[in-house]
């Protein structure tokens, strides 16, 4: 039986993105499920359907035979075991990749509040917060000091890693709300942002029938 990856509404669910494309640049065969966000038990992880399929209340989750694993982390660490290339092979440039990888998903809580993920939107220019601009140059720094010192598209060379899918999301973050960047990091963002993968979720973002206001509105 294949795994199958359930996940958000594919607009607005950065965190069901990154396994992803991590499961899909690693070619493993997985089938996918989505489940509808918001509504009732939306902010306590009370959601029935999503409870029905995932113990923590939480999408993504990746059903492998009985076991059912949460968190794009935890999954992404699953699929490395399958496909190792998804990290970098050389022992310190892994740490390095994890290192980014893990900054991103725990840190950099004011993009996530201020400038939401919703994929088919485009708002019109803002002045940002000044806890959001110290950590757009934060990305921006990591972006550009990773992608020159690999000398490739992506932060740890030709391929894409683990750390790429996390950093996709944020991309597509700056591109909604219209972030200006310097150079190399919208090199960076305008690889991701083109990759095939990610191509393929966005045009099923833009086919989505339902909305969540709140996030159309912030």
């Amino acid at each position: 039986m294949k795994p199958i990856l359930y996940v958000g509404n594919q607009n607005y669910s950065s965190w069901s993105l990154r396994p992803f494309l991590l499961l899909t640049w690693g070619r493993i065969d997985f089938d996918m499920q989505l489940i509808r966000l918001g509504g009732e038990g939306y902010t306590k992880r009370q959601i029935k359907e999503v409870l029905a399929v995932s113990p923590s209340g939480t999408v993504p989750a990746l059903r492998v035979g009985d076991d059912v694993v949460t968190d794009s982390l935890a999954i992404a660490e699953w699929a490395a075991e399958q496909v190792p290339t998804l990290w970098p092979a050389e022992p310190m440039t892994r740490a390095l990749a994890r290192s980014a990888a893990c900054e991103m998903h725990s840190g950099f809580g004011a993009l996530r509040s201020e400038l939401p993920c919703n994929i088919r939107r485009r708002a019109e220019p803002r002045t940002f917060s000044d806890d959001v601009k110290r950590e757009v140059a934060r990305v921006e720094e990591i972006w550009s000091s990773l992608t020159r010192r690999f000398a490739g598209l992506y932060l740890f060379g030709k391929e894409p890693t683990i750390a790429d899918a996390f950093y996709t999301p944020v991309a597509t973050r700056f591109r909604t709300y219209g972030v200006t960047l310097s150079a190399d990091a919208q090199r960076y963002s305008d690889v991701v942002l083109g990759n095939p993968a990610f191509r393929e979720w966005e045009d099923a973002a833009k086919r989505e029938e339902w909305t969540m206001p709140y996030w159309d509105s912030v």
